[in-house]
């Protein structure tokens, strides 16, 4: 019966990540595996309040089916974050309600790409984009990360030697790294695409989750023209709302409201409707910086406790935001290896596998420290650093 199910479907990975919070559901382990926001944090009893509010006042309107573009009060709101978080003045009508950032990552795979097209990747890259884009069977190029951002001399060789179509970047506390392109490394990378018929597809999931150092300047900014931004409430709100848009020109935007009708007409209305209220009743930069300070000190415990337990020759990033690090292991240690070491030790972590192009036994791996307490962050790691130690010996 294989041969019933599409090719394209055969060349997509299973998300590994989604295969080990299976494993990780076992209460005795600490797991530094997932991406989640530390539900704690979700504002629900102000949620609860402007949900009802929405029903109360406009209930039979907001259950209705809505236009694909999105609820226009909400995407004139995220206008007006970009204009004063940012200093980039976007029009509503270039804004498009996703269903998640994950659906953008879809729908623009849909409208750029043909079998066999070239796709430029950060190395390590997002899984979810890897997998959004592995549907429609491209070429993946890959640039390493450094600390400052591409390898720009890698970028440069990959852009004389191929002919992409977009490059898909996280350049805001990247995941899996943690690491945040420089200013100056966005401008290197600027000055080469501007050169080139190239978008480049700015992924900002984490970008209000800032704990220390100074914000970046968006490709937005620097080559607006040739920039998609992409973005979510998922990480500030809720993610079970599944809310993310996409910014991009005119002309991009019309091919997506097309692949959008074809998909799901539009974005759950009634979510789009209730977040709208709590955005203007509520206070979003408030809850923010709820969210900050909790993320910022569980940050602070599991590199303290990295420091303190891990081998010197471990190395690891040190994001100034968002909700991973990532750790290099010495190079004849296995990251796949550890990680079922480490399960017997009630510890979980993502192995860096999955998060390159074709390539296997990699001795690198990714922490999360947003959805885990202080307490249990320095447990883990001090049975992580047992179980490393192990490995080595």
């Amino acid at each position: 019966m294989n041969n019933i199910f599409s090719d394209r479907i055969s060349d997509v990975p299973k998300s590994f990540i989604r295969e080990i919070l299976k494993i990780a559901v076992n209460p005795d382990i600490i797991s530094f595996a997932g991406g989640l926001p530390n539900k704690k944090l979700f504002p629900v009893s102000e949620l609860q309040e402007v949900t009802n509010y929405v029903f109360e006042s406009s209930g039979q309107e907001a259950l209705q089916y809505s236009n694909t573009e999105g609820f226009l009060p909400l995407r004139k709101i995220i206008a007006e974050r970009y204009k004063e978080k940012k200093g980039i003045k976007i029009l509503p009508k270039n804004i498009l309600i996703t269903n998640g950032s994950q659906q953008g990552l879809d729908l623009l795979g849909k409208i750029f790409l043909n079998k066999g097209d070239e796709v430029i990747l950060e190395e390590p890259g997002y899984l979810g984009a890897i997998q959004a884009f592995s549907v429609y069977r491209p070429f993946f190029k890959t640039v390493k990360l450094l600390d400052s951002g591409l390898n720009i001399s890698e970028f440069s060789k990959v852009l004389s030697s191929s002919r992409p179509k977009f490059i898909y970047t996280v350049p805001n506390f990247q995941n899996p790294s943690g690491i945040s392109y420089s200013d100056s490394n966005r401008k290197k990378i600027s000055n080469l695409i501007r050169e080139r018929e190239l978008f480049l597809i700015e992924d900002d999931p984490y970008g209000d989750l800032r704990y220390t150092g100074q914000d970046k300047v968006s490709f937005k900014k620097l080559i607006p023209e040739q920039t998609i931004l992409l973005g979510s409430f998922s990480k500030i709100v809720a993610p079970s709302f599944r809310i993310g848009w996409v910014v991009a020109s005119d002309q991009i935007m019309d091919k997506l409201i097309i692949a959008k009708q074809a998909s799901d007409l539009h974005t759950n209305y009634i979510s789009q409707r209730i977040l709208y209220q709590y955005l203007i009743d509520k206070d979003i930069e408030q809850h923010i910086k709820k969210i900050k300070d909790k993320y910022n000190s569980q940050r602070k415990v599991m590199l303290n406790s990295i420091e303190k337990y891990f081998p010197a020759e471990v190395t690891t990033t040190t994001p100034e935001g968002g909700m991973f690090l990532w750790v290099t292991l010495p190079e004849e240690i296995s990251a796949m290896d550890l990680f079922n070491i480490a399960i017997e030790k009630k510890v979980a972590f993502v192995p860096g596998g999955p998060f390159y192009i074709n390539k296997d036994d990699i001795n690198t791996l990714r922490l999360n420290f947003s959805c885990v307490d202080e307490e249990n962050i320095e447990i883990g790691i001090k049975r992580l650093s047992s179980a490393i130690k192990m490995a080595m010996n």
